[in-house]
Formats: C-alpha cells, sequence, structure tokens
C-alpha cells in the first residue's frame, strides 16, 4: 500500500509538472487567438494601420457645421426647437456639458490620436520587440504626426486646454488619470509634429487624400495664425505659395462638384466614400459617408427626375446676414447659398415641392454641400461621398495675406496682392480690387475669409481668435465664457477634469 502511494505521488509530482510547464508555456495562438504580439510584423501591417489613424478624421465632421452655426452665417434650423438639440444649444448659447455633438467630437479626436500614439510608441520596434523598416517608413510617419496635430488641433480650438499626451495608447484606467494641460503646451506640441512631419512628407503623394508636405505647412501656418505669430505664420505659408503646386481653379462652383474634389486648389481634404455602404444609426458619424451633407439638404423635396438636388434635413441653414454681406456681381453669393424659392420659380420644369424649414427657416440652404441625387448609396442618410474642402489654396492666401498685414513689420502690398488674388476670381474682374492698407485692410481680409470660406466651418473659429465675436454675435455671446465650448461632462465624471468657464 505505502508502495502504490509512494508511486501515485512521484506520477502526481511529475503531472503537476507537466501541467505548470504548459501553463508557464501556454502561447495564445493555441486557442487561435490574436494578441498585441502579432501586430505591425510587415509593412503591410504598418501600413494598415496607419490607415486607420485617417479614420477620425470622417468622425469629427460636426466641426463644420458648428464652425457656421455658432457664428453669424448659418442657424441650426431643423424640424423644432428639440430637432437636433445639441446644435440647437450651439446656436443659441444655451450651451450645457451634457452636448452629444461635443462629446462626440471630443471622443472622436482622442481616437485619433490614440491610434496616432499607437503607432509612433512602436515606431522603432514593434509590440514583439523587433524592428521593421521598410522603404518610406518616415513618410509614413510624417503622415502620422500631421493626423495627431489635426487632431489635437481640432481639440484645443474648441475647447482651449485638454489632455495632452503623445507617449503610447492610453487604456480606461490610464484616463481616468488625466489632467488638463496648458493650451500653450498643446499648441507647441502640435507645432513639433507639424514640423516633423514637414522634414519627412513628400511634395506628392501617388493617392489621393494623403498627406503632403504642402498640407502640413498649410495646417502649421493656420496653427501659427491661431496663436498670433504672425511674421512666422508668414513664413510658413509662403512655403505653400512660392511651391507653384496650386492654383485657384477658374470656376467657384465647380469645387463643391464631385469633380472638382482632390483639384488643382486642394491643399487638404478629408475624404469620404460610399463603397461600404453603412447602415449603423447608432453611429451616424462612424461610416465611410458624410453625415453632414444630409444633414443641410430641403426638407421633403421633391421634383422631376432632371432636378438635381435630394431631400435632406433643413439643418444648418445659412443665415440672411450672410447672404446680405456679398456684393453685387460676387459669384460666390449663388454657389454658396441656395434661395429655394428663387431657384424654384427659375426651374418650372422641375416641378419643384419642398417643405418650409418649421424652424429657424431663412429661405436659404448650403449649396456648397447639398445633397445631390446619385452620390449616396446604402443607407442614403449616412452614405453622401461627398470630400470636406477642409484647406483650400484660397485660404492659403487669404491666411498669408493676414500674416502679412499683422506682422511686425507689416507687408500691406503682399496682403493686398494675395487678397486680390481670391477677390479676382470672385468677381472674374479686378476692377473690386482692395487698396486699403492698416486696419481698413486687415479687416477687409477677414472679410473676405468670411464670404470665400462661408459654411466650411471657419468662421466662428475666426471670429474668436480675432476678437471680433461679440460685436459680431451680438448680446448672447458672452464674453469669457462663449469663446470655448464646455468639456464633456462624461470626462468630467470619468477623468476629474476641470469645466471650461460659466459651464
Amino acid at each position: 500500500m505505502k508502495k502504490y502511494f509512494k508511486i501515485i505521488s512521484v506520477l502526481g509530482f511529475i503531472l503537476i509538472l507537466v501541467s505548470c510547464k504548459k501553463w508557464v508555456d501556454y502561447n495564445p495562438h493555441e486557442s487561435y487567438l490574436i494578441t498585441e504580439q502579432d501586430y505591425l510584423q510587415s509593412e503591410t501591417d504598418y501600413r494598415t494601420m496607419e490607415v486607420s489613424v485617417y479614420s477620425p478624421l470622417q468622425w469629427i465632421n460636426q466641426v463644420v457645421p458648428i464652425g457656421d452655426i455658432a457664428s453669424d452665417n448659418a442657424v441650426s434650423g431643423g424640424e423644432s426647437a428639440s430637432d437636433v438639440m445639441s446644435l440647437q444649444q450651439i446656436d443659441d448659447f444655451t450651451l450645457t456639458p451634457v452636448n452629444s455633438a461635443l462629446s462626440d467630437i471630443w471622443q472622436s479626436a482622442y481616437e485619433g490620436v490614440n491610434r496616432a500614439n499607437y503607432m509612433t510608441q512602436y515606431k522603432t520596434t514593434n509590440p514583439a520587440g523587433v524592428k521593421v523598416d521598410f522603404a518610406g517608413k518616415d513618410a509614413l510617419y510624417g503622415e502620422v504626426y500631421f493626423l495627431r496635430a489635426y487632431y489635437y488641433f481640432s481639440l484645443v480650438k474648441m475647447f482651449g486646454d485638454v489632455p495632452l499626451f503623445t507617449e503610447k495608447r492610453l487604456g480606461l484606467s490610464e484616463s481616468r488619470t488625466l489632467a488638463r494641460s496648458p493650451k500653450a503646451d498643446v499648441y507647441k506640441q502640435i507645432e513639433l509634429d507639424l514640423n516633423n512631419a514637414i522634414a519627412v512628407l513628400p511634395a506628392v503623394q501617388q493617392n489621393k487624400g494623403r498627406i503632403t508636405k504642402y498640407a502640413a505647412q498649410a495646417l502649421l501656418g493656420k496653427v501659427l495664425l491661431y496663436q498670433n505669430k504672425f511674421d512666422a505664420a508668414a513664413t510658413m505659408l509662403q512655403n505653400v505659395i512660392t511651391a507653384n503646386a496650386f492654383s485657384l481653379v477658374a470656376n467657384y462652383a465647380s469645387i463643391f462638384l464631385a469633380t472638382g474634389e482632390n483639384g488643382s486648389e486642394s491643399v487638404f481634404e478629408i475624404q469620404y466614400t460610399n463603397t461600404s455602404p453603412y447602415y449603423n444609426w447608432g453611429g451616424a458619424t462612424r461610416g465611410q459617408g458624410n453625415y453632414a451633407i444630409q444633414q443641410c439638404g430641403i426638407r421633403g423635396l421633391n421634383g422631376s427626375a432632371s432636378m438635381p438636388y435630394a431631400s435632406g434635413w433643413s439643418t444648418n441653414l445659412p443665415s440672411q446676414n450672410l447672404a446680405a454681406a456679398y456684393a453685387v456681381g460676387d459669384q460666390r453669393k449663388a454657389v454658396t447659398v441656395l434661395d429655394v424659392e428663387a431657384y424654384k420659380t427659375a426651374n418650372p420644369s422641375f416641378n419643384i415641392t419642398y417643405q418650409v424649414a418649421p424652424y429657424k427657416n431663412t429661405g436659404l440652404y448650403n449649396q456648397k454641400y447639398l445633397p445631390r441625387k446619385g452620390e449616396t448609396s446604402g443607407q442614403v442618410e449616412l452614405n453622401y461621398l461627398n470630400n470636406f474642402r477642409t484647406i483650400r489654396y484660397s485660404d492659403v492666401l487669404l491666411m498669408a495675406a493676414e500674416a502679412y498685414q499683422k506682422s511686425a513689420t507689416p507687408n500691406d502690398v503682399k496682403a493686398q496682392t494675395y487678397l486680390n488674388l481670391v477677390r479676382r476670381r470672385a468677381f472674374a474682374d479686378n476692377l473690386h480690387d482692395i487698396t486699403s492698407t492698416g486696419t481698413a485692410l486687415y479687416d477687409a481680409i477677414l472679410n473676405e475669409r468670411r464670404l470665400e470660406l462661408a459654411m466650411e466651418g471657419e468662421r466662428f473659429f475666426d471670429l474668436v481668435r480675432t476678437g471680433k465675436a461679440v460685436s459680431a454675435l451680438g448680446a448672447s455671446f458672452k464674453a469669457g465664457k462663449h469663446e470655448l465650448f464646455p468639456i464633456p461632462q462624461t470626462e468630467i465624471d470619468i477623468s476629474g477634469l476641470t469645466q471650461n468657464a460659466g459651464y
């Protein structure tokens, strides 16, 4: 009996050793599991993952309508006072920290940051500690640096001081320890990323929509302008102009047609497609399509087959104030705002019927991004393929004009030159050139930015950064508060972040 017990004991000990060894040497692949150690094994892996860093660009599309709705360019519109409450709050400056549009932008931008950080975390060696080198790797990381800078710029211009982290992708538990960094530090990191991008990016990319050196220079010029670093901004923007890589297209209207995407005036466009139709209403901004297009369409629009437009939700309606700002002969007005009644009268063969926008009706619609037939698929409202023209060459010219006019030693001649290039395209002549100098010239440049870039999401941020929001937006805009949007309440609850003043 004792002998048997010894044998059983020895066998048990052996089994324990074998079991322990199996547990210690366990490879997740035995259970068909993929772990982080399997990531970034090849050039293809790096390039595939880099594409995913672009994706959140599509998700933050509400920054564009907000940039006009919060300004004197547009009103929220919609079906009623409770339709898309997040945009109604922004329009009326009745903002609270509970705002779905702002929360979505915050979360999407930080998802972009996290994805960029994951790639920079494993730039030298992959998660398994193996170095993966290939031709073009530095240029690929230039795109990643640009994208991280773009996400942080979107955050800082909307929220001011925001959490700043670049070392690695953060998990939920780590995010609970975040604090807000001064916006000066955030801008410093944005500048660093963009300068690193400029150093390695090519002037031309084979694939349309990929970041180029000029896109990085243009964004850096804008970032410097937002900080009133006018001399540095002028120098940086001049690089884009001197390169002769871009030109103003003759027909302003053509820029916003499908055939005008990624054209000679495009410095940076956010790409949208509808090749994989998206049906998830729970993630309206998460598909390949541009959700913001459906928002600004004419409600209940119907007509003959030859009518080019499709129906929408009558959100983000241009204001009569904007329409009145255009001078007679300015060809941009008809491209920017659509007077639906005038259009109906001028095109009786279309047999147009529509539902008047029930709330805050202006009679005007956002012509630049109006939904058109044949440009969507799948779940129609979620799959418009329209790109956002995020940085156009005319924007670069006007930023350069502003930077030169506000430099330590103003160069009004250059400022006038770049301003008038934009105006000559708008009026198709040189009879409307601006010849003023000093403050009058500066005001003319800012006004031109409004007219040229209306309904492209720039107006509110231009008013804030130039200190003109109070005079333009009236009593509902409270100085010291409404320059920034509230930090989403969920972020306050999770991370204990401090809130912006007044909210």
